[in-house]
């Protein structure tokens, strides 16, 4: 499978070496601080490298040796990728829940905390930062973990880069991309442009795919305390949906989609956006920041509800029709000061985030009997439209009180409104409009211990607040009518401890996190594609997450991260679930290991693995998708000739042929919980850069 499971060979450089570790500032807890000093689990992954040997096309290329994260490549473009920081987000069965994530500062999670990857350009990717753990709940709703992904900036000498990259399944990607910089001072310029197409005959029957993606970033300064940031994206995505399959299915004939072809499952999304950011240093002490944003995604997707099942009034018909408008802006502060003659730093702020949600619902037939056309629009069975905000103000603090200790804590105060308006009123089927209202304060605190510059101990504390997302709150369990507005928001208690260490030429860092959640959402079944949600009673996540990377011999680098993680319902609850019981789509164990050879021009190599242990597939964990290890090797050549920088690279992934379960459908009520991986997987790229 194309970049699944064995991550970029670029993930062996994951961390910095020893020697560059503070030149890596960490912006997500947004006091700017190295890795080291940062008081949280945190991985900072550079773009380069997440492109190096790699068909950069899917985020989870280059963040499978995060501890902590389990990302997952469905082989199914039309739902997205699978992602869970710590278990929070496995629920998910399409798009991106418990784990926030941005571009560029611009949030691509609503306001109500759901998510999409489908925007994120790799080609143009500067690094990626993944933040987990307590200081998470900074924030606000849907924050189990914090994923940010900062564009390259434009430098000089200008350049420009065509790559391309062809491998099994008919898959193909090929890319553009402009960078430069002029000038000094002010009216400095810098710029990025890159343009991408990639598609796909998928896997499996019934999963072509086809993503043109275009991302730029603009940045000028307008003086020397002051700068502006533009960026757009647009993303043009038409996939076709394989479903899951039942065990059975899974074990005779994986790529087979007998359902998806039946009822021609579909999806279409059109997405564009744009945002400002900018930043004035008032005088040597305090800076202002100011990013604002606007974008429209539109949504249509084909579902495989049988038309039997459409005949109730209230029904919401097999195919989505979504008109999405979205933005905000996020204001913040920031103060260098003192007490005590020890250095503090302040930071206070207020975020606004809207959504307006145009939703319609048909039948996805016409016509009766032998003429019955399965698989098209037909008539109208839903139309609402749905609007959720949140206006968060938050503030934190870092200060220290001597050159081996650091206190920090924050508080974010979120709020979040969701309101309904039901304009299909027939017969049958009452008027279900509704609005509800989410409060909650988020505090955060951490303390720091640092015996030596190349040792560094922490502890951290946090309360987590998630909200149902508007489509967890369109469906009633048991097919029920009207919106889900009695599901309750998770509120989460987050206890870590952790230890970062310089050793052997790397850094090695090591965590044991407790989270407990009340009210946790969970899925109350699946069917057809669509999903309803409920409330489980109290939750327990406790685990340990360890990695180390680092150089050796001049180019030579290592990284290896695990993670045990046992996630458990606390309570008895509605429908199979047992206290005791096992969480549906975590594993408990998870681990990666990456040696690579990567000088600047030559030859260059990897090996990766990637171990995951067995993952329930229901609440009753009476089914399971069984563990795996799965490998893969890469290698290629840079060379150097005057302006000129050419690269080649080929790369097997899956190397064994093993068959598993890429990702799985948490709850699906026909048993069709299965994704299945592919097999034994081939490709080469390309690249060339001119520098002017």
């Amino acid at each position: 499978m194309l970049g699944l499971l064995a991550s970029a060979s670029a993930s062996a450089w994951a961390q910095p070496a020893a020697p560059e570790l503070p030149a890596v500032v960490v912006t997500g807890t947004r006091l700017g601080a190295s890795v080291m000093d940062t008081p949280a689990s945190v991985d900072v992954v550079q773009g380069a490298q997440m492109r190096r040997g790699q068909p950069g096309i899917n985020l989870s290329e280059g963040l499978a040796g995060v501890p902590g994260l389990q990302i997952q490549n469905r082989q199914n473009y039309a739902q997205d990728l699978q992602i869970s920081s710590r278990g929070f987000g496995a629920r998910s069965t399409f798009g991106v829940r418990g784990v926030r994530l941005y571009v560029d500062g611009i949030p691509a999670t609503m306001p109500d905390g759901q998510g999409q990857t489908s925007n994120i350009d790799i080609g143009s990717i500067g690094l990626v930062e993944v933040l987990r753990g307590p200081f998470s709940a900074l924030y606000g709703n849907s924050s189990g973990g914090v994923i940010q992904v900062t564009t390259e900036d434009g430098v000089e000498p200008p350049s420009l880069s065509a790559s391309g990259w062809a491998g099994s399944y008919g898959t193909w990607r090929y890319g553009l991309r402009a960078n430069g910089a002029a000038g000094s001072g002010a009216g400095a310029l810098d710029y990025v442009l890159d343009l991408s197409r990639f598609t796909t005959d998928g896997y499996r029957d019934h999963s072509a795919a086809r993503k043109n993606l275009g991302n730029a970033k603009l940045g000028l300064q307008l003086d020397d305390a002051s700068r502006l940031t533009l960026v757009a994206n647009s993303v043009d995505l038409k996939a076709q949906d394989p479903l899951g399959l039942t065990y059975r299915q899974f074990q005779d004939d994986p790529r087979a989609a007998p359902l998806a072809e039946q009822y021609d499952t579909r999806k279409t999304v059109r997405q564009t956006q744009g945002g400002a950011v900018y930043e004035r240093e008032i005088d040597g002490r305090n800076t202002l920041r100011l990013m604002v944003y606007y974008g429209q995604r539109d949504t249509s997707q084909y579902q495989s509800i049988p038309p039997a099942a459409q005949v109730a009034p209230t029904q919401a018909g097999g195919v989505i029709d979504l008109r999405r408008q979205y933005g905000g802006a996020d204001v913040r502060w920031t103060s260098e000061t003192s007490v005590g003659g020890r250095p503090l730093t302040l930071v206070g702020g207020f975020s606004y985030d809207s959504m307006r949600e145009d939703r319609k619902g048909y039948e996805n037939f016409t016509g009766s009997g032998a003429g019955r056309q399965l698989g098209v629009k037909g008539a109208l069975r839903r139309d609402e439209t749905n609007t959720v905000y949140n206006a968060d103000p938050y503030v934190q603090a870092s200060w220290q009180p001597s050159e081996r200790w650091t206190l920090d804590a924050g508080l974010r105060y979120s709020t979040v409104s969701f309101d309904s308006n039901d304009h299909y009123v027939v017969p049958g089927n009452a008027d279900d409009s509704g609005d509800a209202r989410y409060r909650k304060a988020l505090p955060v605190a951490a303390v720091r211990y640092a015996p030596s510059p190349d040792l560094s101990l922490y502890g951290s504390y946090g309360r987590g607040f998630e909200t149902p997302t508007l489509n967890e709150l369109s469906y009633r369990p048991g097919g029920q009518p009207g919106l889900n507005f009695g599901l309750a928001p998770a509120l989460s208690t987050n206890l870590e401890a952790g230890v970062k260490a310089r050793v052997a030429g790397g850094l090695l860092t090591a965590a044991v996190f407790h989270t407990s959640t009340d009210d946790e959402i969970v899925s109350a079944g699946s069917s057809g594609g669509r999903t309803s949600y409920q409330n489980a009673g109290r939750t327990r996540r406790d685990g340990v997450e360890l990695g180390w990377s680092g150089e050796f011999a001049g180019h030579g680098r290592s990284q290896i991260a695990y993670t045990w993680l046992n996630a458990r319902y606390a309570d008895d609850g509605p429908g199979d679930i047992r206290a005791g019981n096992r969480i549906p789509g975590i594993a408990r164990q998870a681990a990666y290991a990456a040696l690579a050879w990567a000088p600047p021009e030559g030859w260059q190599a990897s090996v990766e693995g990637r171990l995951l242990s067995k993952v329930y597939v229901d609440d009753a964990n009476d089914g399971d998708a069984p563990g795996y290890v799965v490998a893969a090797l890469s290698a290629g050549y840079v060379k150097k000739l005057g302006a000129w920088e050419l690269n080649a690279y080929v790369r097997v992934d899956n190397l064994f042929d093993r068959r598993y379960a890429g990702s799985v459908i948490v709850n699906e009520a026909n048993g069709r919980y299965y994704e299945p991986a592919a097999g034994r997987s081939l490709g080469a790229g390309i690249g060339a850069t001119y520098r002017y």
